[in-house]
């Protein structure tokens, strides 16, 4: 976008309304509503502007069956400027992601899958020799500039009889690559007791609001001890709705015990898009919406926390000079049902609907909601 576009009359989460100038793929300007100029312009009344929205948990590699998408229509399209593939593929596709999200219009980052064939096979630890150390260090070096961190499925349907042991190698290499881990928790074993003392300072743990019976709270809603003992030594709470790892009655005992999301994510891919529960990232937000959470805490969810885990500022903030990345949405007031992983239900009168995007400078129209 070369010549100079305004975004007109929309608000920040403040409630201000101010006009946005956008040259050169950059934000030239930040003024009062009304006083920017330039060729051509977004009426934005009634919207409000958040820098561009950051999924830290999809799945954007087309060519894996049942979990992969097109980078663009779990990107963009959501409203997302930016997406971090959460494990898609390991040491022997990683270079094929990168390809692919280099003719994307949605930023793309990525977790590396410390299986070498990712999910390629959705049983990618249950073989130990699948998990070459080698190749990961290579892929890092290779691809550095893209892989935030590494990638580890720790359920019964993924580890097989391994149990515990493909966490134990994630750990090694985390220490000897310096990346953080991503570790999905889900059906036992391993037993989640087992799962959470490995986690450190900046790991992530997404599901945790899972429903199953290997979950992080008890019977009773209270959150178990090695949940809060992770909290307490810095391990980052990610949601990871997806198709079955969210529960409005976890997330609501998780509430009243004050145990809050640090980013909400979609694990979306091909199937849980066009088929549910998840949809769009503006329904899993509208889902928090739901259970209490104010706007600001959903959206710095997706934006200056997801850009701090990431070490990127830039990607949380409006401000000039900055390459241009920002979501526009709206709040809608219609009586809509949100539907769980568990197939539980609860109705809103208040959902989120994405009006539009940013990205890297490039304005596109978009209409996703609840």
């Amino acid at each position: 976008m070369n010549e100079r576009f305004v975004l007109r009359y929309v608000k920040l989460m403040s409630g201000q309304e101010i006009d946005i100038v956008i040259e050169n793929k950059k934000i030239a300007e930040i003024t009062k509503a009304g006083e920017g100029s330039g060729q051509q312009e977004w009426n934005g009344s009634g919207a409000y502007v958040s820098s561009g929205w950051i999924d830290m948990h999809v799945h954007a590699f087309p060519d894996f069956d049942p979990y992969g998408d097109e980078i663009d229509e779990i990107g963009v399209k959501q409203g997302v400027t930016t997406i971090v593939d959460a494990g898609s593929c390991g040491a022997d596709r990683i270079a094929d992601l990168v390809y692919d999200s280099s003719r994307a219009k949605t930023n793309v980052l990525a977790f590396l899958n410390i299986s070498r064939i990712g999910l390629l096979r959705i049983d990618e630890l249950s073989r130990l020799e699948w998990m070459d150390r080698e190749k990961v260090r290579q892929s890092v070096r290779a691809y550095g500039d893209v892989i935030v961190g590494l990638k580890a499925r720790i359920s019964r349907s993924v580890v097989g009889e391994n149990q515990i042991e493909p966490l134990c190698i994630a750990r090694e290499l985390s220490r000897e690559t310096g990346l953080p881990l991503m570790v999905h928790i889900g059906s036992a074993p391993p037993d989640i007791r087992e799962v959470m003392p490995l986690l450190e300072r900046k790991d992530i743990v997404t599901h945790y609001l899972n429903g199953k019976e290997n979950n992080l709270f008890d019977a009773d809603g209270k959150p178990q001890q090695v949940l809060t003992d992770a909290i307490e030594r810095g391990v980052h709470l990610d949601v990871g709705h997806g198709t079955a790892s969210f529960s409005f009655k976890v997330a609501e005992a998780a509430k009243r015990h004050n145990i809050a999301f640090n980013t909400i994510s979609t694990d979306i891919y091909r199937g849980n898009r066009l088929n549910g529960p998840v949809y769009s990232m503006a329904s899993v937000l509208s889902k928090f919406l739901c259970l209490g959470y104010s706007l600001e805490e959903i959206i710095a969810a997706v934006t200056t926390h997801a850009a701090d885990w990431l070490g990127k500022p830039e990607l949380g903030r409006i401000q000039v000079g900055d390459i241009a990345n920002l979501t526009l949405f709206t709040l809608h007031n219609e009586p809509t049902v949100l539907t769980d992983s568990e197939g539980e239900q609860r109705v809103t009168d208040r959902v989120i609907q994405v009006k539009g995007v940013v990205a890297s400078g490039e304005f596109i129209e978009c209409e996703i909601r609840a």
